[in-house]
This record gives structure tokens, C-alpha cells and sequence, in this order.
């Protein structure tokens, strides 16, 4: 029997005929045989051209991101608990607020499970566990609860004239980082930066977010005096510049 090439799908289908025909005429000369070979690679060949010439290029990391379902961005490892619909749908999104959640590593699913049986409550729409894994946990049109209204006005690290009283759970897409638990200073693991680098450029594509409204829990709210939340990963993120649909 031949060995079988990879000539494409077309170019197979034709080679399962041909490897019919070889069993015919494997009784006869081995002139014959090689003869009948020799008459059928070039048109293989042909499929396989064919094949090349009409494959489908891969989506764009544009088409990924505004895609329904559950679109995976290469690099990123994203569960999806709940699939994704329109983006359309969901232009209530304006801001991406980072936190970090105070619990253990290990955690980030079943803090997702918990969020995707309750949509509003006091949480996030992505959890981002220490090994980069990220759970989507809910509805793009759910809106859970939080932040706390955006109630600082000190200016302390960003200046808070536009977000005081406006960068609130109804228009900010949060996600959470677990894993800074006993040790609420302990940053994000490197897994969860190189998973954050890619995850915050997918969802300003999908809603169209500036990079200066990309925030850190502790620039808008204040929270534990012992460490500033989310803001290395916020900054690390503005300084990505990235500009959707560009």
C-alpha cells in the first residue's frame, strides 16, 4: 500500500479512489502499479493547491474579540462559564476596573461559579487565577456589584475630576485577581500579568474602551490603606497604549 501524503481535504478524498485503484492493480505488473501512480500524483498535487488556495485565513485578534460564544485569544486561556452574545449589546461597558480580590490561590473558580449563580452580587464579570486561567463569570449585560461609587476625590494618584461619582458598577467591566491572600501586598503573579496584558486589549476591542479609562480599584475608591489595589496592573495596562480597532 502507498504511502499517504497530506494533500489537503479535497486532495485526500481523491487519494482514498486512488488507494482503491492500487489494491486493483497491486496483482498486476509493478510497471503497471508505478504507472498508475505516476498518472495520479500530478492531479493530487492539483487538490492540494486547490485546498491552499481556498483556506480560510484565521480570524484577526479584532474578529476574535468581537466575536459570540467563547472566543479564544491566542496566548490567553479564557473559560467561559457564560458565553458571550453581541457586543452590542453590552455598550454599557465605558471603563475596566482591576482589583484584587484578597482570596487564596486556587480560587478564582469557584468565585466565578458563585458569581455566574448570582449575577449581581457583590463581585466581578472576570476572575483571573494565578496561573493566568480566566473565568468569565457572567452575562456581558449582567451588572454585579462593584466599587463603592467612586468616592474618591482626593486626587492622590489619578486626578478624580472625571471619575468621582461617574466610573461606577454600571459602566465598568471589573476583573479580579486572586491569590494576594494572606498577604494582601503580594502582587500578581507573572502568569496573571501576561493573562492581563492580552485580556484588558481583548475587551477594549470588544467595547471600544480607551486605554485612559482603563482603572485601578484604589485610584476611584478607597480600600485597605495597606497596599494600592489593582494599580500596578492598571498602569502596566495604560502603558500598553492600545487603541481599539486600530
Amino acid at each position: 500500500m502507498p504511502h499517504r501524503p497530506s494533500f489537503g481535504r479535497a486532495g485526500q478524498g481523491f487519494f482514498r479512489s486512488f488507494e482503491g485503484a492500487w489494491r486493483i492493480r497491486r496483482k498486476t505488473s509493478g510497471r503497471g502499479s508505478c504507472l498508475l501512480a505516476a498518472a495520479i500524483l500530478p492531479v493530487l498535487a492539483v487538490f492540494s493547491a486547490f485546498d491552499r488556495a481556498h483556506a480560510q485565513p484565521a480570524p484577526s485578534f479584532c474578529e476574535l474579540a468581537r466575536s459570540p460564544g467563547q472566543p479564544q485569544i491566542p496566548g490567553l486561556r479564557i473559560v467561559y462559564l457564560t458565553p458571550l452574545g453581541d457586543p452590542a449589546d453590552a455598550k454599557h461597558w465605558q471603563n475596566i476596573l482591576a482589583h484584587q480580590t484578597e482570596g487564596p490561590p486556587g480560587s478564582a473558580r469557584s468565585l466565578a461559579a458563585a458569581q455566574n449563580a448570582n449575577p449581581t452580587k457583590r463581585g466581578v464579570t472576570l476572575w483571573v487565577e494565578t496561573d493566568g486561567t480566566v473565568y468569565w463569570a457572567t452575562a456581558e449585560s449582567a451588572i454585579p456589584t462593584h466599587g463603592d461609587g467612586a468616592n474618591r476625590n482626593d486626587n492622590k494618584y489619578i486626578d478624580n475630576s472625571k471619575t468621582y461619582r461617574s466610573v461606577i458598577k454600571t459602566n465598568s467591566i471589573g476583573v479580579e485577581f486572586v491569590g494576594n491572600y494572606p498577604d494582601v501586598a503580594k502582587p500578581a503573579t507573572s502568569e496573571q500579568v501576561r493573562a492581563w496584558l492580552i485580556l484588558v486589549r481583548f475587551l477594549q476591542e470588544r467595547y471600544d474602551i480607551a486605554a485612559a479609562s482603563i482603572y485601578a480599584h484604589n485610584w476611584i475608591d478607597f480600600k485597605d490603606h495597606r497596599y494600592c489595589e489593582g494599580c500596578d496592573l492598571a498602569t502596566l495596562a495604560r502603558k500598553l497604549g492600545y487603541e481599539p480597532g486600530k
